[in-house]
């Protein structure tokens, strides 16, 4: 599959965005030189996307290929501030019901299809139409009613109410924009290939190997955070999914890849005293890492049940020695990168006295011969499906810690690895009590997305994203207002005491950010996006 038209037109260089990077062979990037062109190789250990599409599902192994070839309309810089990308300024409505966004003139998709407002236009309801089947994309969209071309430069979304979110939004790769024209194939041909604006295109993708992506000879945007304007200096990037974190590692170490993700503690450890390998340390923005236990139904629609789950897992031990210090323990349900994030420590305090009369005053005071605890003739049983594609080794054995903490005190937790489309059908079908699921989203809008009831309502994909299940009118209400609250200050009032309410109801036990590591040899400049913390080649140069 050849995919390799041009891009023909020159926009001013946009505010970078972004964290760089410089990683090189040797340690000292001038004691090595670095070249123009030569393919890099990354290697993935996220599950291989089913669609290069984002926006149909919208998942995180999708952001990480997409960075690649699709660009969204607006950034965000590492201080959380939204800058411009493909649109140059924006503006909203007093009454916050229409935002104006005024494009980047003369830009084209790479099959040569105009960007224009009727480009927006036709993401936007793309992102909205039930057939696409997105999730990530189509709630971050939701908001909006219509989409206006007031010109071929000036577009209009009109919202059926303020969203404060908006534009951490569409900093997003999940609404990233891609040619109409390549939509129009249907989505089975432009799952293969989605065609952008951005520094690389898609070139071939082999299933259950590789993606090769090749340099956008034409590229003017240019990618956030690029130290120059024009294109990547790379010819190509081959993609590799290598499932096994000791394989990626090998693989690095040997000088076959230059960049690997998702590595174990020990390899992180080992680079920071490496002269050869450099560790970028990017945790996603949005929600942390955290375990969810299911209200909707028994046993953990009781408080007291949940609170002393709670209690007794006790995860601080297990994070200390298996992540050797690469992770810092979390008590908020956002993550570190927000500035909103509220930590309550004191609601986390392990208590196994208090967990075992929790359970005593639940009802659950039998004990079977597994020493289980029973009531009315049930075991205290709970399970916990877990993905490997999205949990390493350490987290899977913290899973395990955690496990037997709670035998302790009586709970049967069974844990079931499973790969990740088994773990969607199972949480679809509300067979778990506790989760491990993590989501990504710009801003503290996510606590809209994850805990607000209608969270439990299934996007288009059949994706929900409330697995707490969390059903609770005046936490509804905040988050609601939130969404609609422009002013900083009141906004951030109102996600405080909304974070106070899904801590205190003990439906989440927050671990750490989620981790985003990346480990690079062989080559310099690599930057780190500032929206989903995604990595970007645009300066990235071979050396050796």
């Amino acid at each position: 599959m050849s995919v390799r038209a041009r891009l023909s037109s020159t926009v001013p260089l946009l505010l970078a965005v972004g964290l760089v990077i410089t990683s090189c062979a040797a340690g000292d990037a001038e004691s090595v030189e670095s070249q123009e062109g030569g393919t890099l190789v990354y290697a993935s250990g996220d599950a291989e996307p089913t669609c290069l599409d984002p926006h149909v599902g919208g998942n995180y192994p999708q952001a990480l290929v997409s960075t690649q070839y699709l660009e969204p309309l607006v950034g965000r810089d590492a201080t959380g501030q939204i800058q411009p990308w493909l649109a140059a300024e924006w503006s909203v409505s007093e009454d916050g019901l229409a935002w104006d966004f005024v494009l980047q003139q003369d830009l084209t998709f790479t099959d040569g299809t105009p960007f224009d407002a009727a480009a927006v236009k036709a993401n936007i309801e793309h992102l909205q139409d039930p057939d696409t089947g997105s999730s990530t994309g189509y709630l971050a969209v939701q908001k909006v009613v219509e989409v206006e071309v007031v010109a071929d430069d000036v577009v209009r979304l009109h919202l059926s109410e303020p969203d404060s979110a908006l534009l951490e939004s569409l900093s997003q790769q999940w609404t990233a924009m891609q040619s109409p024209a390549g939509m129009a194939r249907g989505q089975e041909e432009n799952c293969l290939a989605p065609i952008g604006t951005g520094p690389f295109v898609v070139d071939e993708w082999v299933v259950q190997d590789h993606i090769r992506f090749v340099r956008n000879d034409d590229y003017r945007t240019p990618a956030p955070a690029a130290q120059h304007d024009g294109v990547a200096h790379l010819d190509a990037i081959e993609w590799r999914f290598i499932p096994d974190a000791a394989t990626r590692q090998a693989a690095l170490t040997s000088g076959e890849v230059h960049v690997i993700d998702n590595p174990q503690p020990d390899a992180i450890a080992a680079a920071q005293s490496s002269d050869e390998i450099d560790h970028i340390d990017a945790p996603r923005p949005g929600s942390v890492n955290r375990l969810e236990l299911n209200a909707g139904h028994a046993p953990f629609d009781d408080p007291l049940v949940r609170e002393a789950f709670i209690r007794a897992a006790d995860p601080e031990p297990g994070i200390e020695t298996l992540y050797l210090g690469t992770v810092t323990r979390s008590y908020s349900p956002l993550a570190s990168t927000e500035a909103t994030a509220v930590s309550v420590p004191e609601l986390f305090v392990t208590d196994v006295d208090r967990a075992e009369g929790l359970l005593d005053d639940a009802g659950w005071t039998g004990r079977d011969d597994d020493g289980v605890r029973t009531k009315d003739g049930e075991r205290l049983t709970v399970r916990f499906p877990v993905s490997t594609n999205q949990s390493v080794a350490a987290e899977q054995s913290l899973f395990e810690q955690i496990q037997a903490n709670a035998a302790a005190v009586g709970f049967e937790v069974v844990l079931d690895p499973t790969d990740l489309s088994t773990w969607y059908a199972t949480l679809a079908a509300d067979e778990y009590e506790v989760v491990s699921a993590p989501y990504t989203k710009v801003g503290p809008d996510v606590l809209r997305i994850l805990y607000h009831s209608d969270g439990i309502v299934p996007a288009p994909s059949g994706y929900f994203a409330n697995h707490a299940q969390l059903s609770d009118p005046a936490l509804d209400a905040l988050l609601d207002e939130a969404s609609a609250t422009i002013d900083e200050q009141q906004r951030a009032a109102l996600y405080d005491e909304a974070q106070r309410i899904v801590l205190e109801s003990y439906a989440i036990l927050p671990l750490y950010d989620q981790q985003n590591h990346f480990l690079t040899r062989g080559v310099t400049d690599v930057a780190v996006l500032g929206t989903v913390a995604t990595p970007s080649f645009i300066d990235a140069r071979l050396v050796g």
